[in-house]
Formats: C-alpha cells, structure tokens, sequence
C-alpha cells in the first residue's frame, strides 16, 4: 500500500454524521472486517452514535482530530486534556486504509497537538485486553501497559453487546516529554 500524506483538522459539529460512518466502519459488522482493527467478533450492535460523537467535538477540554487523505475523511481519533495527561481515544481508521501507515501518522499527530499544545507530559488510552494484537501496536509504538483495568460497561449498549463475558479494559500509557 502506497503511503499516505493527511491533513489534519479539528472537527466540527457538520463532521458528525460522516464520523460516526467512519467510527462503525472501523469496528463492527462485516465491513470492519476488511481492516485488522475489527471488534465484530468481539462486539455487536453499535460502537458510537451522533450524540457520543457531537460530545467529543463539542468538548472544551479535548477535540477530535481528523485525517483527510485527497479531500476524503480517512481516520480520526479523540484527545482530551485531563489532569496530568492527554487522554486517546474513539481512534478509526477507514478499513480500506489500514496497514498502509496512516493510523501512525495520526496517532503522531495526535501525541505531537497533547505535547506541543497542551504541554501534556503523558498520553494514556484505554483498550480491550483481549485485543493483543492492537496492543502490540501501541507497544511499538511506545505505550507501556500499566496493569490498571477497569471494567467493559456491560448493560449499556451504547458500547456495544458483548460477545464475551470476559471483556475488560487495560490503561496504556506513553510519556511525551
């Protein structure tokens, strides 16, 4: 896959419909299915809606960044400033585009805005713990896992209807300065 050269841009309220699109895409049904990142055998239902998108980009205290690639909307990510650190989020892909180096490029981004910006000094995420491949990923990256977990919001089908009852969530952290 030929690499990619994205811009980057904060999204606005009229990007929510095309984000949440992205967001399913990235995660569940079938189509996620053409990219490594798929939850689908892990998670029904939904992964996000409008409302949980409009929240993240209407959010004084974070943003959510979006990589276009020729004009198109190609992956985006979440960031917030919390207390002693950026938070790293609802990051997608488009599955067409996975494995060719975008997603490192936006997560560069992403830890370049929260340390240049923000003068954030960590950068912390949450992901699945059976997800060990895409743990990996951001072990190379740098994010050591930190042994804290919490647990998978069973019940609330915002996130999804689990596949699994042993899904829970393990806190990776990377430094950035």
């Amino acid at each position: 896959m030929t690499p990619v050269s994205p811009t980057f841009r904060i999204a606005t309220q009229a990007d929510v419909p095309e984000l949440v699109a992205l967001i399913e895409s990235a995660y569940r049904g079938d189509a996620s299915r053409a990219g490594w990142t798929t939850e689908a055998d892990l998670l029904g239902g939904q992964r996000t809606d409008a409302g949980m998108v409009a929240a993240v980009v209407n959010d004084t205290a974070g943003r959510m960044l979006i990589a276009e690639t020729g004009g198109v909307l190609a992956a985006c990510c979440q960031l917030e400033h919390r207390d002693g650190h950026a938070y790293f989020g609802t990051f997608a892909v488009r599955p067409d585009m996975q494995g060719g180096g975008l997603g490192k490029q936006v997560l560069a981004e992403a830890e370049r805005l929260a340390r240049d910006e923000w003068g954030a000094p960590e950068m912390r995420m949450t992901v699945i713990t059976v997800r060990e491949e895409l743990i990996a990923w951001y072990v190379r990256r740098g994010y050591v896992r930190t042994g804290e977990l919490s647990p998978f919001p069973y019940g609330d089908e915002r996130f999804g209807l689990p596949k699994s009852d042993e899904l829970e969530f393990e806190v990776l952290a990377k430094k950035l300065r």
